[in-house]
């Protein structure tokens, strides 16, 4: 392949021989053969001054042996100019490797040469660290005898994510923790294996419901082994039924405390139905009893959708098709039941602390796991109604902030939720 490689690292060790003989197998040497990749190798001994060529002295105030500062910081020098290189080094006071902080150093190594140092003994002198590495990393809570595994581990994570490294671009997206949830289970021939049969539904070739048994399963599979992943995840795609918004302008509660209802605002429909579309929610229905406040959610969005504004701002047009107008909440969950065949699993919100309130991380592995359509509602004014809450299957916690202070934009606590639900990296 010509042109230049995409991606350039040097790997700073003590035992190249080691680090060369991984780099010349599997995918990693199809990358580097492709001119994918290119990596260099860089002997730490061949930087060192002496006829020992010394890399490591005892540290000073005690201790084990230390790999000295100068023969690292001439190696990361010859590896590239300061403003061209990004350093990195593997070490357990690093912050946790993980799938987005790898796609980060994909990135960054797209646009500078990325150079891994390779401890060894008790580390490298704490002065090369601060004055060289830009970034430590930590591959787990365990302790290695050197960097090399770790490097490793960094450079074949990396490469994944380079096109033309891996033979197959769904490879990648299938693997564990890219989509943000576990890989699902994978099995091959024979179809009994010691009496234990290979699952039905991947004989049979429907490949819709080949997709649904491995979404089910990678959900199975990472709530039950790696629950704190789910944090991080988007779910929309794990769903068996669509998601919906309600804001609901009444019944709510007015400034008094009593029943109320609350006029719509354009800001608000733009702002929701944009943050609706960005999260893939089917509809974004607009309660409220007034005749006349229907109508004008009705023209505001056909502006958008069918007038000049449609052809002025396509992108607003898809957003505002979202909105969707009901005269109260129960016709809201009678037209979703309607589409969807079946009723809708009611999640209230409020800036209220309830008894029974679910934080949004149980709810979000709660909805995994039920086969209805769900929707969130939002209410005006001063929040949802006692009734409204009672009669609704959960009801999410406030979100907070560092304070007392609790005073979100409907919109503003739409976008948040949703992100918390669905949103990815």
């Amino acid at each position: 392949m010509s042109g230049a490689p995409k991606v350039g690292i040097s790997i700073v060790t003590a035992f190249p021989d080691l680090v060369r003989s991984y780099l010349g197998t599997s995918v990693l040497g199809r990358g580097i053969r492709a001119g994918r990749l290119e990596i260099s190798v860089l002997d730490i001994r061949d930087f060192a001054s002496g006829g020992y060529r010394q890399i490591d002295d005892v540290s000073y105030g005690g201790g084990g042996m230390v790999l000295m500062a100068e023969p690292l910081a001439l190696a990361v020098e010859h590896a590239a100019p300061k403003e061209e290189r990004f350093v990195v080094y593997p070490s357990p006071q690093g912050v946790p490797l993980h799938q987005e902080l790898v796609e980060d150093l994909r990135r960054i190594a797209g646009v500078k040469r990325l150079v891994i140092i390779c401890g060894r003994y008790e580390g490298v002198d704490e002065r090369f660290v601060e004055s060289c590495a830009d970034l430590e990393v930590s591959v787990g809570d365990f302790v290695l005898t050197g960097g090399e595994i770790p490097a490793l581990a960094i450079t074949d994570a990396l490469a994944r994510l380079v096109d033309g490294v891996v033979g197959r671009r769904e490879a990648v997206r299938d693997d564990s923790f890219f989509s943000g949830m576990l890989d699902h289970p994978h099995c091959t021939r024979p179809e009994v294996w010691r009496g234990i049969a290979a699952p039905r539904v991947l004989l049979e070739g429907d490949p819709e419901a080949v997709n649904r048994h491995r979404k089910k399963e990678a959900v199975r599979r990472t709530v039950s082994r790696r629950p704190e992943v789910i944090s991080r995840a988007g779910i929309m795609s794990c769903l068996a039924c669509g998601v919906y918004v309600a804001q609901l302008h009444h019944p709510v509660l007015g400034k008094n405390g009593g029943v109320s209802t609350t006029a719509v605002t354009g800001t608000d429909l733009h702002d929701i139905a944009r943050a609706c579309r960005t999260y893939g929610v089917e509809r974004y229905i607009v309660a409220t009893p007034l005749a006349e406040q229907r109508e004008m959610v009705k023209k505001i969005a056909s502006h958008w959708t069918e007038g000049y504004g449609a052809e002025f701002n396509p992108d607003r047009a898809e957003a505002m098709r979202k909105i969707k107008v009901t005269g109260s909440l129960r016709r809201s969950f009678d037209w979703i039941e309607s589409r969807e065949k079946r009723p809708p699993f009611a999640i209230a919100t409020t800036a209220r602390e309830a008894d029974n309130s679910v934080s949004w991380l149980s709810l979000k592995m709660r909805i995994l796991d039920i086969d209805r359509p769900v929707v969130f509602i939002f209410g005006t004014g001063w929040g949802l109604c006692g009734e409204v809450i009672e009669a609704s299957d959960a009801v999410m916690s406030p979100i907070s902030g560092s304070g007392d202070y609790n005073h979100l934009s409907v919109r503003s606590a739409v976008s948040i939720v949703l992100d918390r639900f669905f949103g990815f990296r």
